[in-house]
């Protein structure tokens, strides 16, 4: 196995245990938190906003599996990490379990999807 592939597997194994076990299990409802703070949401609203969220990052992950558009798709991920980072960063920091801290670890992921993509794709 290339280690394109099994990065794909690992990158696709981070999107599906924030969108299944964090957010639609609601196994670390900080996250609900965190969606209801920057949305100003009630408990409820929230709760299924962090449920629709998460079976987008489920989405997400079969799309990276499936090996469709992938250029498309770390470009969607980019900015999607991204943006959430920044929403997160200057609103609920104090939500965030490294709290702005949060932002190098994204980052890092941001470079590891980049690279994975740009650098060890051969199929590009």
């Amino acid at each position: 196995m290339t280690g394109h592939k099994l990065l794909n597997y690992f990158i696709a194994a981070v999107w599906i245990a924030n969108g299944l076990f964090c957010k639609v299990l609601n196994l670390v409802p900080r996250h609900e938190e965190i969606v209801g703070r920057i949305l100003n949401l009630d408990r409820p609203s929230a709760n299924l906003i962090t449920i629709l969220i998460g079976f987008s990052e489920i989405g997400m992950a079969i799309w990276i599996l499936s090996g469709l558009w992938t250029r498309l798709n770390v470009a969607t991920q980019i900015l999607v990490i991204a943006t959430m980072n920044i929403l997160e960063f200057v609103l609920v920091p104090d939500l965030l379990m490294w709290g702005k801290a949060n932002s190098i670890f994204a980052f890092l992921f941001i470079l590891l999807i980049y690279y994975n993509e740009f650098h060890l794709n051969k199929k590009q």
